[in-house]
């Protein structure tokens, strides 16, 4: 084993750093160096406005945060809040705190009663769907709340024929780097149920692509399909654990005004993070944030953590430190 490698595998031992490595193609990585400096973004992921009784205090404690951060954009994840008047607490607060502060459609924002198209309006969003381009950055934001010719009940997770084709023409005149975002996943545990067709499109314009990230798991993770990453950002608020798990973590007051959070293991402290794109260093860092259970864990309701997760760990009340190195692929010689 050489020196540095040892060195480097102590440091992010020691520092609780997780490290990954993606491969990029030369192109993308060409793309990179056109932007000027580091770019920032604060991210936070399912706040559940209306489901905790403390969303104010939680988003005031990621604002608070990216003050001193100073992101050159903010992006809540979606699921954040219905567009109602007594929500304004946090919708305006989120808006008024960046001039770039960015909406992404949670399935959970049509429960009061709005259709997503009435969210967006309300939200001042170019679109259900729409493109922005930070410093260089291009983010192309998607609506995968679309409902599939065959769907029957429950929440969709579906990308439609013609959002799909608004994606492939965004992907072919984009120059990149391009940071896909949704609120479900492209990749991983709960994926959109067209999830191969959009990895199709994306893997073909991996030269352009480097990352995609989404709220809805609740999970703290890194998923790949192909050439493509996806980075789950954990819920600010808790793990929903259902009917069948109910559990009362706060005093009986707060459970009698708020029904819905004894469905849930929520976290004591609120959970975000910022992601830097840093194209000198080739690197994208995930700043982490750990809280703790309020209550019980899902383990202590006897919750199994799901088979298909990658390490065991991805259920917590915590933002795991990620320091993703890009890396260019060479190809192999041919054998002579």
């Amino acid at each position: 084993m050489k020196k540095n490698s040892r060195s480097r595998r102590q440091f992010f031992r020691t520092t609780g750093v997780v490290a990954s490595s993606i491969l990029l193609p030369r192109q993308l990585k060409a793309a990179l160096k056109g932007i000027k400096k580091p770019i920032k973004l604060g991210l936070i992921a399912d706040l559940h406005q209306d489901v905790m009784h403390d969303g104010p205090v939680r988003l005031k404690a990621f604002l608070d945060a990216m003050e001193e951060e100073k992101p050159d954009a903010l992006i809540q994840l979606g699921d954040f809040a219905y567009p109602t008047k007594k929500n304004e607490i946090v919708t305006t607060a989120f808006e008024k705190a960046h001039h770039k502060a960015l909406h992404v459609l949670g399935n959970h924002e049509i429960d009061g009663g709005h259709s997503f198209e009435e969210v967006a309006r309300i939200w001042g969003m170019k679109g259900r769907y729409y493109t922005e381009n930070i410093n260089g950055l291009d983010l192309i934001v998607l609506d995968a709340n679309e409902k599939p010719k065959n769907h029957k009940s429950g929440y969709p997770a579906h990308i439609g024929e013609k959002q799909l084709d608004w994606l492939a023409g965004k992907l072919k005149i984009l120059k990149g780097p391009i940071l896909l975002i949704s609120h479900q996943p492209l990749a991983g545990p709960g994926s959109i149920d067209n999830a191969k067709e959009i990895q199709a499109l994306l893997n073909a314009a991996a030269d352009k692509v480097l990352l995609a990230v989404n709220g809805h798991t609740h999970i703290d993770h890194v998923a790949r399909a192909g050439k493509l990453s996806c980075l789950h950002v954990n819920s600010a608020s808790y793990k929903w654990v259902g009917g069948s798990y109910r559990n009362k973590s706060y005093p009986p007051e707060v459970h009698s005004k708020f029904r819905w959070i004894e469905y849930t293991c929520p976290y004591r402290d609120s959970l975000f993070t910022t992601l830097t794109i840093d194209p000198a260093n080739g690197c994208i860092d995930v700043k982490g944030r750990e809280s703790k259970w309020v209550g019980k864990s899902p383990s202590q309701l006897g919750i199994a953590n799901k088979p298909n997760l990658a390490d065991g760990k991805e259920i917590c009340p915590k933002i795991r430190n990620r320091h993703i190195q890009l890396a260019v692929k060479h190809p192999t010689k041919p054998h002579s």
